[in-house]
């Protein structure tokens, strides 16, 4: 292979992957840049998932940015049945895994390439996962060594990829959404994070980092735009706190908007499978 081309460039045939078994789907959570909201989502929609009916992992492959386990307010340290069988944490119904629950504190971690493959594969199948319909797996912002890893040693469904209306971040998405089609990954859709704003006095909508821009950047690029997701307190507060949104039902401030996305990504994952001649989930 010539120096610098990744794997799935026109010439090359894409790597062989394999399933994780147990798992029926697994679902990659991206974004272009950071700041957007991706662990926020990735989070909210393996929650919105399971209280749609689902059997839902969530692998939080962001290893230098390891939040998930703060934002499920748990600090639980999973269990080493053996050296090749770890057993994951739950929280609100969903199974969970996180460098954040390995490596607790403030200590950075320093990897470089092989390292960064070598806990990708162990989380992916040392984990016992047991039967998932979807796994969600929140990946780094950007195009590196975790989103090549992951992509080149197992099946990916498809990938959801996350940006703000801000042109600034979709500058970036469009670079995430050019490596998942060079790697030969379905891409599900587009979600718009902090979409606007709802003022609670006067009920207008203001647009605080423009609007639409991620919904004319799915029609762009012949992609599912999968909604939008408001700026709401609540939806902060429930990170912060260790309570997402999602946990607190559809009608609760700041929930309908991420139900919303889960249905559109569980619909996508349905016609992706149906086009694959594979089996189905059906969700409410």
């Amino acid at each position: 292979m010539p120096p610098g081309m990744p794997p799935g460039s026109p010439g090359q045939a894409p790597p062989k992957t394999s399933p994780i078994e147990g798992v029926k789907n697994l679902l990659a959570v991206a974004s272009g840049k950071g700041g957007v909201g991706k662990t926020t989502v990735a989070v909210n929609l393996a929650i919105a998932l399971k209280n749609l009916g689902a059997s839902v992992g969530l692998l939080d492959a962001d290893v230098y940015g390891p939040n998930v386990p703060v934002m499920l307010g748990t600090n639980e340290q999973p269990r080493a049945l053996d050296e090749r069988t770890i057993v994951p944490v739950q929280a609100y119904g969903v199974k969970m895994i996180s460098m954040g629950l390995l490596n607790p504190g403030d200590k950075p971690l320093v990897w470089r390439g092989p390292m960064l493959h070598s806990v990708m594969q162990q989380f992916l199948r040392s984990v016992r996962w047991g039967q998932l319909d979807y796994l969600v797996v929140d990946l780094p912002p950007g195009t590196g060594d975790v989103q090549l890893s992951l992509i080149q040693t197992v099946s990916v469904t498809g990938a959801v990829v996350v940006t703000t209306p801000s042109i600034v971040a979709l500058a970036d998405v469009r670079r995430a959404i050019e490596m998942f089609r060079q790697v030969n990954v379905d891409i599900l859709g587009v979600v718009e994070n902090m979409s606007y704003f709802s003022c609670p006095h006067c009920s207008g909508r203001i647009d605080v980092f423009g609007h639409g821009e991620g919904e004319r950047m799915a029609n762009n690029f012949g992609l599912s735009f999968l909604g939008e997701i408001e700026i709401d307190p609540q939806i902060r507060i429930g990170g912060d706190t260790g309570k997402p949104v999602a946990s607190l039902g559809e009608q609760a401030p700041g929930g309908k908007s991420i139900y919303a996305v889960a249905r559109n990504v569980a619909a996508r994952v349905e016609a992706v499978n149906a086009a694959r001649g594979a089996p189905v989930v059906q969700i409410l």
